[in-house]
């Protein structure tokens, strides 16, 4: 959103509560106690699963209560009494001295809302997550659209008060869904991305049996086979877990890995032929490939046989396996799946080459697949070049509210707007061009594309009404990602900035737009939309 309407928030980062339990900081690595304690004896081919329990947070319901502004006369100065309690001591503290904040809350132009989201699990700190908000059914307010979060505390569900823990922040401009065949709502809408966490979360491992002789030898397992700190041993029955980077965004998996984790080495194996029969035999395939890829580089030989199995599910497990133990045996076995159009297994391959394979290796398959006839697989490929910062995908930021990706390597021309998380259009084939000669308007007239034919400049021109001012023209080339940035830029920029000013139109009516632009054929390209957000 524009620098001048965010507020930011300062709020010192609090200990979380039981229901986010284990976010504070790990403590440091305590040496083990000078007492000697009972050997405890342990069957030679347990797992660590066996031994202890990953304690994972859940994921947790937030709400709050906050102002929504800039909604130009569509809200109301209602709020129940002690919720504009709240909100006065709040925006006290975010608002310079002196302010009247019950001028603020009595404005037509402010509304306040009940925010929901939910806090996912296996977050980290600053993460982001969808928030839905809603007019208070005791107020006036007729339209949040077009508005703007100001700030909010969002804290457990159910257990809001000023008193309570605040385990997330949130801002950011309102998304309304003009997608949508059936009226809106306008008294609702969502922020996307616009809960902030503000804590990391900490993964305990209890131990069942409290010695420390035990813990630590689990622990010392652990840092053997995942990396040094993977595990820290705090006190006897209890290990801090701290995911690996290489499993950023695969944390379940990794505490699956740890669990198949045979305490002794040698225990292992034995247990490789009977765990590629079950492979083999496409008998508890998740269990025994997880169980694989725990023992790690010992079973690849054996795994390797299994590239060749007439089933392709066991190729797909067994290539998979060896990639994610980091033989590259396997990643011609998934190449040849995900290049394969008959296959049901193309998207467990490409995020599988994604995950695993040499960050060349992935960016040639993914650049490839997005000339692919199948644009869920064009999609699925931008998601992962996305991840790993691959140049074909070529980003602008618009306004400080939304992402303009370029996706020029795609054979076809799409257009990929996203409804939940950040958001961003994305535009597949590039350069889009607006046709010669397209004429439209939308949001009642007040906001006009213009592509004339036989002017002496070849240009398009885009026009903003408002009320009580005069129309604003300004003009564009035919690429879209000029027209969009033209309609959505800020209408001031810094001097030095190297952009051009633009209409501050807003990231929910530029998607209106372009789906619109390509229902009436002023551009050639196929729309999609992603999903919105799923909350409660």
């Amino acid at each position: 959103m524009p620098a001048e309407t965010r507020k930011t928030l300062i709020i010192g980062i609090l200990s979380v509560s039981a229901f986010f339990a284990g976010c504070t900081p790990s403590p440091a690595r305590k040496s083990a106690p000078a007492v000697t304690e009972e050997r405890i004896q342990v069957s030679a081919d347990a797992t660590i699963g066996q031994l202890g329990e990953i304690l994972i947070p859940q994921a947790i319901p937030v709400e709050g209560y906050a102002l929504i502004a800039n909604l130009k006369g569509t809200g109301s100065p209602q709020c129940p009494p002690a919720i504009r309690q709240y909100l006065e001591q709040y925006l006290l503290k975010q608002v310079p001295a002196g302010t009247n904040v019950d001028k603020i809350i009595d404005s037509l132009d402010t509304a306040v809302v009940h925010l929901a989201g939910t806090i996912p699990p296996n977050v980290s700190k600053n993460d982001r997550f969808d928030l839905k908000i809603a007019a208070l059914t005791s107020t006036q307010t007729t339209s949040l659209e077009g508005g703007i979060l100001l700030g909010a505390e969002l804290k457990v569900k159910g257990q809001f008060s000023t008193g309570s823990r605040t385990l997330a922040l949130a801002d950011g401009p309102v998304f309304t869904d003009n997608l949508a065949d059936a009226a809106i709502n306008k008294r609702t809408g969502f922020i996307l991305a616009g809960g902030r966490v503000l804590n990391d979360y900490q993964i305990n491992l209890v131990v069942r049996q409290r010695n420390f002789r035990l813990t630590r030898q689990i622990c010392d397992r652990i840092n053997e086979r995942f990396g040094y700190d993977a595990a820290q041993a705090i006190i006897a029955g209890q290990i801090t877990l701290s995911v690996p980077a290489k499993y950023k965004g695969q944390e379940n998996h990794f505490f699956a890995l740890v669990k198949a984790t045979y305490l002794f080495s040698g225990a292992q194996n034995q247990k490789i032929d009977g765990l590629i029969s079950k492979l083999s035999a496409a008998q508890d395939m998740q269990q025994s490939e997880t169980a694989l890829e725990a023992i790690g580089i010992a079973a690849a030989d054996r795994l390797a046989s299994l590239l060749t199995s007439p089933d392709e599910k066991t190729r797909l497990s067994a290539a998979r396996c060896l990639l994610n133990m980091g033989d590259d045996r396997g990643l011609d076995c998934l190449r040849t799946i995900v290049f394969d159009k008959n296959s049901k297994y193309r998207i467990d391959s490409l995020n599988a080459i994604t995950f695993a394979a040499k960050r060349n290796d992935a960016s040639v398959i993914l650049q490839r697949l997005l000339r692919d006839d199948d644009f869920d697989i064009v999609l699925a490929a931008y998601n992962q070049l996305c991840k790993i910062n691959d140049i074909a995908v070529s980003r602008q930021i618009i306004a400080g509210n939304f992402c303009l990706d370029i996706v020029a390597q795609s054979s076809k021309q799409y257009i990929y707007v996203f409804r939940s998380g950040t958001p961003r259009i994305v535009l597949f084939g590039g350069p889009i061009y607006c046709r010669v000669g397209s004429f439209a308007q939308f949001a009642d007239s007040s906001i006009t594309i213009n592509a004339p034919e036989n002017r002496d400049r070849d240009n398009v021109l885009v026009t903003r009404k408002m009320p009580n001012l005069q129309p604003i023209t300004l003009e564009s080339s035919h690429a879209l990602e000029d027209v969009i940035q033209t309609l959505c830029e800020e209408a001031q920029l810094p001097q030095d900035s190297p952009k051009k000013p633009g209409l501050n139109v807003s990231y929910t009516d530029m998607i209106a737009i372009v789906k619109q632009l390509c229902d009436k054929q002023a551009i050639l390209a196929q729309f999609f939309a992603g999903p919105l957000p799923k909350i409660d």
